[in-house]
């Protein structure tokens, strides 16, 4: 696991990759607990990550403006 980047500074195909290498370990089960623990925090906090990234992208995939012919013309303020 490569815990030494943290979670905020993560791309989200590096969060979902390093969340799956996560869950494979807690699944497996030969992990000793305070391992457990900490990786399911680590994976607690890449889950967060990643919807929080998803979200983000949803916002502004949400925020793009159509043209009268349905073509794609720009993006709206978010908080508009």
């Amino acid at each position: 696991m490569s815990d030494a980047t943290p979670v905020g500074e993560l791309s989200f195909e590096a969060a979902i990759k390093e969340l799956e290498q996560v869950v494979g370990k807690l699944e497996r089960g030969d992990v000793a607990l305070d391992d457990s623990i900490a990786l399911y925090q680590r994976g607690a906090e890449l889950k967060a990550r990643c919807e929080k990234q998803l979200a983000e992208a949803e916002e502004k995939v949400a925020k793009i403006t159509q043209a009268p012919d349905g073509q794609a013309q720009g993006t709206a303020p978010l908080d508009g």
